[in-house]
């Protein structure tokens, strides 16, 4: 009888791992904490790496069809004048992939779809693990279960990472984050392409998601700001117009605020029969686009060793060996970048976008081969 391995959280890295899991033959059980998995959140950008995982998995024309292409990254004034253009052209043409922009809810539901709700236990949030011959389980409405083998992909806040490893060090770079969706029509120009815009302690980036619909998102340093008080088209007055239509496009429900949040790189992943994945082992700030899709790439490194001829519970130690230096580069470079991205000195602002205007294109090639190379 094939052993079932028990997932906890059906976020898109639980999720992942639990298709790739299932298409290699094994059982799989999701405990979720949510009622329903429905489109709610916000959007996200799946770069060239992770829609090469989901090529792969043979869901690419799926998250393709709810989903737009993006095709180049910029990086603005305030003003939308470019300081920093990079075009994905040559990564599309070498993996046949191209980075796509989706309401995570729509993903999440694709996910879904292909594992099968069967597998999937709504309204289970995790309260306690504990490690005996086996896992125990208790879950908030106190139910139990017992379990061999454990996937942890709770978030940053980990239930599996504080009972069973160490707790670490959550990390605050003092930033707020808004992010919206809304219905609005954009001018053409931007119809393939993420634009962010940074000005001073502040930065607004939008993407379109679908026909109709426009991802957004704002960060602002949190020092003396008290985020229900802020009116956004007015502490983004000084942004260009387009940015404004779209705030005021949005509807107040369709907003959710946020403190920005990382993990400090942890080294231990996996002790025997359970591992982390994702945000439980590597949470990341947002400044690279990574997050989910480092956690889509966790769940391809455990596919891959599994076609190698390993057993599940083989396969969590070298899954570590080999995610943990890309993962770790990954958050440390996020949390560099947000620091620059919100320079509030009018100097330091201007040597900062001189830097980016005059950046070699191989700085930024080298890192995007870094990012898009799967481990």
């Amino acid at each position: 009888m094939t052993e079932t391995i028990n997932i906890i959280g059906a976020g898109i890295g639980g999720l992942t791992t639990a298709l790739i899991l299932k298409q290699r033959g094994l059982n799989v059980n999701i405990f979720e904490s949510s009622a329903e998995i429905k489109p709610v959140g916000a959007g996200i950008i799946l770069a060239n790496n992770a829609m090469q995982v989901f090529q792969k998995l043979g869901i690419q024309a799926n998250i393709e069809n709810a989903g737009n292409k993006i095709s180049f990254m910029k990086i603005t004034d305030s003003q939308l004048k470019s300081l920093s253009v990079v075009s994905l052209s040559e990564y599309e043409q070498k993996y046949n992939v191209s980075n796509i922009a989706i309401h995570r809810g729509e993903l999440q539901k694709i996910l879904a779809n292909e594992i099968g709700f069967d597998n999937i236990n709504l309204s289970k949030r995790l309260s306690k693990i504990e490690k005996a011959e086996l896992f125990k389980l208790t879950f908030e409405d106190n139910s139990t279960f017992e379990s061999r083998l454990v996937i942890g992909a709770d978030g940053i806040k980990s239930v599996v990472r504080n009972q069973l490893f160490e707790k670490g060090t959550l990390r605050y770079p003092n930033q707020i984050c808004w992010r919206g969706i809304c219905e609005i029509n954009l001018l053409q120009k931007y119809q393939n392409e993420l634009n962010e815009a940074w000005g001073k302690g502040k930065r607004f980036g939008f993407v379109k998601i679908s026909a109709k619909k426009v991802y957004w998102y704002a960060l602002a340093n949190s020092k003396n700001l008290e985020p229900s008080t802020v009116n956004l088209i007015e502490f983004f007055s000084e942004f260009h117009s387009d940015i404004l239509n779209i705030i005021s496009a949005t509807k107040t429900e369709q907003i959710v605020v946020s403190d920005i949040i990382d993990l400090k790189p942890i080294d231990k992943w996996q002790d025997e029969n359970v591992c982390l994945i994702g945000d439980a082992a590597h949470a990341t700030t947002p400044n690279l686009g990574q997050g989910a899709c480092q956690a889509i790439e966790d769940a391809y490194v455990l596919g891959k060793l599994l076609d190698s001829g390993l057993e599940i519970q083989n396969t969590f130690a070298e899954y570590e060996n080999l995610r943990r230096k890309k993962a770790h580069t990954i958050v440390n470079t996020s949390w560099t970048v947000g620091k620059m991205a919100h320079i509030e000195n009018k100097f330091g602002i201007w040597l900062r976008n001189f830097a980016m205007k005059n950046m070699p294109k191989s700085a930024n090639k080298k890192q995007l081969d870094m990012i898009f190379n799967l481990n």
